[in-house]
């Protein structure tokens, strides 16, 4: 509730601290165990740190020392998936995992700017055409240090975004320009889960389709399940892909760690310095 006050998430330092002595007077000490939100610079999160003795949570413990292990000495084959609706939320990750990661595969809305680099059609479905450039400059760099990225064979499109829309599967190179991308089709789900499953560790953060809708949710169930069958280190790194596996009815000790931050996990593998967790390395 302290997000209702303006002063939690000021930019202004003076009206940001203000708000921390507030808080920091009803205590003696200061224990951060709020992972969703150490890559923010929140009063609450950064600005008490500094003034009151401080110590990590046991669940920042937990979070931090599994993703280490994803960005500094994860098990190999180590493969990586990627969903979710914006591939320019994800160009950063990509850029850092292409010098970590052996296989990318590559899903959700944001795989249709990564289609439209390699000159197909992706009808209406979400695209970014100001990334294009950038994808493909992604695409070159993981040719040049043999990094595998896998994009779709198929694709599950309907004319419109309704659970009860007439869906088709279409390969990824012929999608019907009047036609929306809402999953990647069974071939792929295949593909996908076998790459998965042959993982020694796994990070995967963003759905594969429109998982809210039943009908478009078999993707991001293949990968979940693929997860469930690898031996090593699965990581689900919050946010909708902690969502999808437990609407899809996944219990959260099939996987190694689902992650409480989405946000947090994806900007710590992806290498950033997170302004929560840097007040407590002191």
């Amino acid at each position: 509730n302290v997000r209702f006050d303006p002063g939690e998430t000021s930019k202004d330092d003076a009206e940001r601290g203000a708000f921390a002595d507030q808080l920091a007077a009803l205590a003696d000490a200061f224990v951060s165990d709020g992972f969703g939100v150490v890559h923010r610079r929140q009063a609450s999160v950064v600005d008490v740190a500094e003034r009151l003795p401080h110590a990590a949570g046991e669940l920042v413990v937990a979070e931090v020392r599994v993703l280490r292990r994803l960005v500094e000495s994860p098990d190999r084959p180590y493969v990586v998936v990627l969903g979710g609706s914006k591939v320019s939320d994800k160009l950063g990750v990509i850029e850092r995992l292409l010098t970590t990661a052996d296989r990318l595969l590559i899903g959700g809305g944001m795989v249709f700017t990564f289609l439209a680099a390699q000159g197909y059609e992706v009808g209406t479905s979400l695209l970014e055409r100001d990334q294009i450039e950038t994808v493909r400059g992604h695409l070159e760099t993981a040719r040049e240090r043999n990094v595998d990225i896998v994009l779709p064979t198929d694709i599950v499109v309907v004319p419109k975004l309704e659970e009860d829309a007439s869906a088709t599967v279409v390969a990824a190179s012929e999608m019907p320009s009047d036609q929306l991308g809402v999953d990647i089709g069974p071939e792929s789900a295949r593909a996908f889960a076998d790459a998965v499953e042959s993982a020694e560790t796994v990070f995967w953060n963003g759905p594969m389709g429109v998982f809210e809708m039943r009908p478009f949710a078999a993707g991001t169930a293949a990968v979940a399940h693929a997860m469930t069958r690898v031996d090593g280190l699965t990581v689900v790194g919050g946010g909708d892909s902690a969502a999808a596996v437990r609407q899809l009815g996944f219990s959260d000790d099939a996987f190694g760690h689902i992650s409480t931050g989405g946000g947090a996990s994806l900007e710590f593998v992806e290498g950033k310095q997170l302004p929560g967790l840097q007040v407590l390395e002191d």
